[in-house]
């Protein structure tokens, strides 16, 4: 190995690089390959380089394309509607709330890509879609879609990242027994969205419905009241349904799968930031760059479920690049991986249905509780206490 680098570096020497810095840029390769590996370690790449592994038409949005996802996944709410309807059998009820949760979480991914722009280059396009869908499962659009950038920008920061960070040592042993209970013993953790939506994690201030909120800048004010208007209106419409159907039927058709979608939301989101075998690492102060944040996220393999809820287990390149669209990020990803090396983890392949995460979700809430209040790299620590 290393007299093939010694060759390539006297080759480039030769069209005019200095050997000194050849030499250097090599060792450093070389000491990168031959000592174990440290995932805490700045890469030996760059972004740019990642980006330029990426074929051009990966970044091409098809609103046509994306429209029709809209429309497939639609039509299957309703038709899973009429279904349980027809049908109207306790033996039913239960899959009609697995496939209509599962539907639910799918409409919830399609308004996150419009949240990014990876739906289309329309703007007016990708907003009036992204309410539609969010508003459609209680999600408030232009309030999460600002708060989620704000997670994108800052992955991996202890201090600034925005959903599913570790705490602090002196946040967590601040924490009350009861919302300690709550966030580390399953399955609460898996009901967190709607709590914070209106409260955010503990530690930080703010709703996503408060266009006064620590989350959001003055020019996000319209913005932030429309989206809160338009769940108002889905609120409203829902209490209407249910006094016209009755509680029962709103809670068999809407309330359960509803339900459900936040348990997916919550499993998905913890599981592509938690949960490795091997710990990865989390930043603060001068360690943290956007690439060193980006690539501790994780992909997962979800079985049948990859292409109900729009590939969202390729989360490492989606995460880096947001503007890709959902269809491409299976190809941009393998074209990605010579470039990441060990810096991309593998997921595990999963069986028809993704029943495997769940041990790797159990064993994380177990063992990933606080990071330290002190240091610039850091690992989740456990409390044996817990």
């Amino acid at each position: 190995m290393v007299s093939n680098l010694i060759t390539i570096s006297h080759r480039e020497m030769r069209n005019g690089r200095p050997l000194v810095l050849e030499e250097e840029e090599w060792q450093k390769v070389i000491s990168l390959r031959t000592k174990e590996f440290d995932p805490g370690m700045p890469p030996p790449f760059r972004i740019a380089e990642i980006r330029a592994a990426i074929p051009k038409h990966c970044w091409v949005k098809n609103p046509w394309r994306s429209m029709s996802y809209v429309g497939r996944d639609v039509a299957i709410v309703f038709g899973l509607v009429a279904v349980a309807a027809y049908i109207n059998s306790w033996v039913v009820w239960p899959l009609y709330w697995a496939a209509q949760g599962t539907m639910f979480w799918a409409l919830f991914v399609l308004g996150h890509d419009c949240g990014h722009g990876s739906f289309s280059d329309s703007h007016k396009l990708n907003n009036v879609v992204g309410h539609l869908l969010h508003s459609s499962i209680l999600v408030p659009y232009h309030g999460w879609r600002i708060s989620h950038r704000t997670h994108h920008q800052n992955h991996g920061n202890v201090d600034k990242d925005e959903s599913w960070h570790p705490l602090s040592e002196s946040v967590y042993r601040s924490l009350d027994t009861t919302t300690m209970k709550l966030r580390f013993t399953f399955p609460f953790p898996m009901l967190a969205f709607p709590l914070y939506l209106w409260t955010r994690s503990p530690g930080k201030r703010g709703s996503h419905f408060n266009p006064e909120s620590d989350l959001f800048g003055q020019n996000d004010r319209i913005d932030v009241i429309t989206s809160t208007a338009c769940w108002m209106a889905m609120a409203a419409l829902l209490a209407g349904l249910t006094f016209i159907m009755g509680p029962l039927q709103m809670l068999k058709f809407y309330a359960i799968p509803y339900l459900i979608f936040v348990m997916w939301l919550d499993f998905v989101t913890y599981l592509h930031h938690h949960g490795h075998d091997e710990k990865l690492p989390w930043y603060r102060g001068k360690e943290w760059n956007y690439l060193r944040g980006g690539l501790t996220t994780l992909d997962r393999d979800y079985g049948w479920i990859n292409n109900i809820h729009h590939d969202i287990g390729t989360h490492v390149i989606h995460h880096l690049f947001p503007q890709i669209p959902h269809y491409n990020l299976i190809e941009a990803t393998k074209a990605a991986k010579p470039v990441l090396g060990k810096y991309y983890r593998e997921p595990e392949k999963s069986a028809p249905l993704p029943f495997h995460l769940l041990g790797i979700l159990l064993k994380s809430l177990r063992r990933d509780h606080y990071v330290r209040d002190t240091g610039d790299v850091l690992y989740y620590q456990k409390d044996s206490e817990l």
